[in-house]
């Protein structure tokens, strides 16, 4: 494909489809790296609040998103020990005061609705099967070899994204920041049919318990019909990867019955099987690319799930992205210059308060009892306050939709 006008963005997961589609919605064409043979539905849960919605509505995907979505009324924050509310914020009038929704969605569906989006446009190619090797930046942009099998493919564009996840090849080969660190803690994900809970928990409810050493999250994903668990512990094991097999009994073990209520607990020995991942991230900002390369979402700013922005700040990347190349498509290197510029203050809010939260969600003892009197006392609607500068986030004015793109079928 011929270099002008043409970015080249490695991995097809969430931060990589979306900015291909904002991408060539600015005006651009795109071709995607992605070395899976093919988009497995993998993965958990995720939440997506105002400031991430925003971006995929924007893009046009409500529609398409729409039958997998939830739109939760609030977090239920529950106390681990007890079993009892601690305080509800609320959630359901996200659309009136931040001007998006609020949606938990399966990682997979989501990712599904971004490729079938990018496979309806023209100015998107999608090469699956193929990985990226290696590139090199000159004068005219960046030239990629990747290989598929045995075939050595070469693309040449103007910039090349690294959208490649933590263990970023893009990033590795840039040189340009540290290694991320492991949290000493994991995550352990199922899902399960809603008829297997409670009724209380097949709600449009995002639960949160707090406990000793452990922190529980469950909400409904399919349209309702699944429930999503991630239960985060204490632990040692820093394997790579997302999806390593887990024992039912020991994560059950994390939630000992004399410290965990036995409605947390039932809920825990319900699935048949678990998979888990250990939590990495970066202290340090991005330091920013080299020349016509740069990265988004984990490449890039790899943060702790506690505040459930992993893939909203993703979604907020490939919306900037698209933006500043669309705009000063000229000058490639500028313009990645000045994407980062404009992300560099907000993703490392956002890495810090993540850090925060799990310091807060991983207090015992006295310091807990203090921790849940001051969010009863706060009540749901001042700690809801303190996320207005998450969810009111709005992306640069994005571009008409471009002639480009294909009617669905």
């Amino acid at each position: 494909m011929a270099t002008a006008r043409h970015v080249i963005v490695a991995g097809a997961g969430i931060a990589g489809l979306t900015a291909a589609l904002s991408l060539a919605r600015n005006g651009l064409r795109v071709t995607v790296l992605e070395q899976a043979a093919r988009l497995e539905e993998v993965g958990a849960g995720i939440q997506l609040s105002p400031n991430a919605t925003r971006v995929l509505i924007d893009l046009g995907l409500r529609d398409l998103l729409a039958p997998a979505v939830i739109a939760p009324h609030a977090v239920r924050v529950m106390n681990g020990g007890s079993g009892r509310e601690i305080v509800r914020i609320p959630l359901a009038d996200g659309e009136r005061r931040y001007g998006a929704p609020y949606w938990t969605i399966h990682r997979g569906d989501l990712q599904a609705a971004l490729a079938a989006a990018a496979k309806t446009t023209i100015d998107i190619r999608l090469l699956l099967g193929t990985k990226l090797e290696d590139f090199v930046a000159h004068g005219n942009g960046v030239t990629v070899q990747g290989r598929n099998g045995r075939q050595v493919i070469d693309e040449r564009g103007v910039a090349l994204i690294g959208a490649d996840g933590v263990w970023s090849s893009v990033g590795a080969q840039l040189k340009r920041q540290n290694k991320p660190r492991f949290r000493h803690r994991t995550a352990w994900r199922a899902l399960i049919p809603a008829a297997n809970v409670p009724e209380e928990f097949r709600a449009p409810f995002v639960h949160l318990w707090l406990g000793l050493d452990a922190h529980l999250v469950h909400y409904p994903v399919k349209g309702g019909r699944l429930i999503n668990i991630v239960a985060i512990v204490n632990d040692e094991w820093n394997g790579e990867g997302w999806s390593a097999p887990g024992d039912p009994k020991e994560i059950l073990r994390h939630f000992a019955r004399f410290s965990w209520n036995d409605r947390a607990r039932e809920l825990i020995a319900t699935p048949e099987q678990w998979t888990k991942w250990a939590l990495y991230e970066r202290t340090s900002a991005f330091a920013g690319g080299v020349g016509p390369v740069t990265l988004i979402g984990d490449a890039a700013h790899p943060m702790l799930p506690f505040l459930a922005q992993g893939a909203g700040m993703a979604i907020e990347d490939a919306a900037v992205l698209g933006s500043m190349l669309g705009r000063y498509i000229d000058d490639p290197a500028d313009a990645l210059r000045a994407y980062e510029g404009a992300r560099h203050h907000r993703t490392a809010r956002a890495q810090r308060a993540s850090a925060k939260q799990a310091k807060i969600y991983g207090k015992t003892g006295p310091e807990a009892f203090a921790r849940n009197l001051v969010m009863k006392m706060l009540g749901g609607e001042r700690l809801r306050r303190r996320y207005d500068w998450l969810y009111n986030w709005k992306p640069p004015e994005m571009a008409v939709p471009s002639r480009h793109q294909l009617p669905p079928d």
